[in-house]
């Protein structure tokens, strides 16, 4: 019996590549029928995770996309994004079309598979590493000063942080090489002092560091990671902002065997990527959906299906929908002031940055490290980890300490809102760990 659904299997994988070969996707590039957008329309043979992989390609080019139109009932899949550059205008550069065209577009291979697993990897010319625990002050400032005691320079890196949980995907290079770390020896020391870490912040839930063979998008694994560990949910009797969170419904629609899943939220950047791959990963399939997000309010509304067949079934399910995308909406709000540095890359400049801040009592809520030809740009958002209100003062201290031309604010710290004191949500970094030597942690060894 095994072996005839192995079979079938087969057949059916690839039958839907012969179908998919016979009519490949059809992409149009409008910039005519609309006023203020580009609209790109895409039409191919359908599968489950499209509608996410298309979203991701426009995503990845940070375009806005300010309204979409999609359908995928039957065989087939028919997508409208109305879209614009970061300043809000149509896009006409024509080597951004014709990525475009080449992403999408027959020739394309956007149709990638998605890695599973949590651990650290050899990518091309670094190696990845992917880190889930409990968050707390100081953990990020830790994480690097274990790398750069390893002498492993981190490269690129982002940071998440959400309803206590903090996830990394770090990518990093071998100091003297230049290259990835491949011997194993070296990437079991690297696991285990991240892991002595990562317990020193984990009281309820177990930490992940585990070695892995493959690459995935990191936007994604974070979000994967973050709900494999489950941080949607809530604590019992925590009350939350209702003002704040976000409005999200999910009703069944029985004359057409449909669930409607409906959203309005503040509208960021991302935003439909974060949904459409929060529903892709929870296995659940949009088959129409609407999206308008021209105003500081984002609306959304899709029609979907368990990857079954079968609509919601549950009020506990249903439940679990809305908590998740609840989740996936907010683990990427950018709290606090946002803080720029851009200077010449070196080993441990990560770990030094973060530990000032940490001495510096700053809890930073979300984190973006890039390095470029041997530039580092680098992303912070930041708060008082006491929950008053990023004070000026030390913004300039901390500038004046780094550098006043290498650090640099992008907010206004008078607009900052105060953060309850004893919110667990927000705390990835702070100065309450400035006694801590590395030994709490185990961290005197270092590889030779």
């Amino acid at each position: 019996m095994a072996t005839v659904s192995y079979s079938q299997n087969i057949m059916d994988d690839e039958y839907e590549k012969f179908i998919r070969r016979m009519n490949p996707p059809r992409v149009v590039i409008d910039n005519d029928s609309c006023k203020n957008a580009t609209v790109i329309q895409v039409d191919s043979a359908n599968k489950h995770g499209i509608l996410l992989e298309v979203v991701q390609v426009l995503t990845d080019l940070n375009l806005v996309i300010t309204k979409a139109y999609i359908s995928s009932d039957g065989g087939w899949f028919m997508d409208v994004f109305n879209v614009t550059n970061q300043e809000g205008n149509k896009i006409t550069d024509e080597a951004m079309l014709d990525y475009i065209m080449k992403s999408l577009g027959p020739d394309s291979s956007f149709a990638s598979s998605m890695r599973r697993s949590v651990g650290v990897t050899a990518g091309m010319d670094y190696t990845s590493i992917e880190l889930i625990g409990s968050d707390r002050p100081g953990l990020l400032s830790e994480m690097s000063a274990v790398l750069t005691n390893l002498k492993c320079n981190v490269v690129n890196a982002e940071v998440w942080t959400h309803n206590t949980r903090a996830a990394a995907i770090m990518q990093v290079k071998d100091e003297e090489t230049g290259g990835t770390i491949n011997d194993p020896e070296r990437l079991s020391m690297m696991k285990q002092l991240l892991c002595n870490v990562l317990r020193c912040s984990n009281k309820l839930r177990d930490a992940k560091t585990i070695v892995s063979d493959g690459v995935s998008h990191t936007e994604r694994r974070l979000h994967q990671l973050m709900f494999a560990d489950r941080d949607y949910e809530r604590a019992a009797g925590e009350v939350l902002d209702e003002k704040e969170r976000p409005n999200v419904s999910v009703v069944n629609w029985h004359d057409k065997d449909y669930s409607v899943v409906t959203i309005r939220c503040k509208d960021r950047p991302k935003l439909l990527f974060d949904t459409i791959c929060t529903l892709t990963d929870m296995q659940y399939v949009v088959f129409h959906g609407n999206v308008d997000a021209e105003g500081p309010v984002a609306q959304q509304e899709y029609c979907i299906r368990h990857i079954d067949g079968s609509p919601v079934k549950s009020d506990a399910e249903r439940q679990r929908v809305i908590q998740c995308l609840e989740a996936a909406i907010e683990r990427r709000v950018s709290e606090g002031l946002k803080l720029e540095l851009c200077t010449t890359d070196r080993v441990g400049l990560l770990s030094d940055v973060t530990r000032i801040f940490r001495e510096n009592s700053l809890t930073v809520t979300r984190a973006e490290v890039t390095t470029r030809a041997g530039k580092a740009v680098n992303i912070f958002y930041v708060r008082d980890s006491s929950g008053y209100p990023v004070d000026a003062k030390i913004i300039e201290s901390i500038r004046q300490t780094i550098g006043q031309t290498i650090l640099s604010v992008k907010g206004n710290i008078a607009e900052l809102n105060p953060v309850p004191q004893e919110s667990p949500t927000r705390f990835l970094f702070g100065g309450l760990f400035k006694s801590r030597s590395f030994c709490n942690f185990g961290l005197v060894k270092s590889y030779s």
